[in-house]
């Protein structure tokens, strides 16, 4: 039905090799909520925790809007390739999922709320795609920064899988690891939607709410 290189994962060694830096630059400064983009050094008391749950400008836009989000940025995880490009993303030869990093403050939102609204955001049972989009580059994907973290999705996981397992749902493919290197993608990426408001969304969901 799709082409087999769209939807299987990338053996390394046949991954694109990518480059040593990137590729282009990007701004300083966060289009909505003003704060700094890249963060690779985070404020104290801060945390980060690094999503993939399809097309990623949409992804983006719902995270911002969460009280306790400090920062946001969109990029690729969990592949092969260093410093893609996002067309090299696209082409299914890096193994980089589209990933939203979300930099948060614990004392105002926990990292359980982000999970619990990741589940209901997206549909985690589709494997390679989400809706009509259709890649390795929309897999569902966990990314973990802490063993906290890690201990927290996982849970969490098993609790959304029972509940969908419950409504005679399919089961859940969300790919749950500690977090790998992540690239920042393309500032035109950035906050795609608060310059594009009339952009594409992609909000493939189960329409199950996370039980509790």
């Amino acid at each position: 039905m799709f082409p087999p290189r769209k939807t299987q994962m990338v053996h390394p060694g046949a991954a694109l090799p990518g480059r040593d830096t990137p590729a282009f630059s990007l701004p300083e400064t966060h289009a909505v909520l003003g704060t700094p983009l890249v963060t690779d050094e985070v404020p104290d008391g801060l945390e980060v925790a690094i999503f993939g749950l399809g097309c990623f400008w949409g992804a983006e836009e719902i995270y911002w809007e969460l009280d306790g989000v400090w920062s946001t940025s969109v990029g690729y995880a969990g592949g092969h390739t260093p410093y893609p490009t996002y067309e090299e993303v696209c082409s299914g030869l890096t193994g980089h999922t589209e990933a939203m990093r979300v930099v948060f403050d614990p004392d105002r939102i926990s990292y359980a709320t982000l999970v619990k609204k990741f589940f209901e955001v997206h549909d985690p049972t589709q494997g390679m795609r989400q809706g009509n989009d259709v890649g390795t580059q929309y897999r569902s994907a966990i990314y973990t920064t802490t063993p906290e973290q890690e201990q927290v999705a996982r849970e969490l996981t098993e609790t959304y899988g029972a509940e969908l397992a419950r409504r005679g749902l399919g089961e859940i493919t969300t790919e749950v690891a500690p977090a790998g290197a992540y690239y920042y993608a393309e500032a035109a990426h950035q906050q795609y939607l608060h310059k594009n408001p009339f952009g594409y969304r992609c909000h493939a969901n189960t329409g199950v709410a996370f039980p509790g």
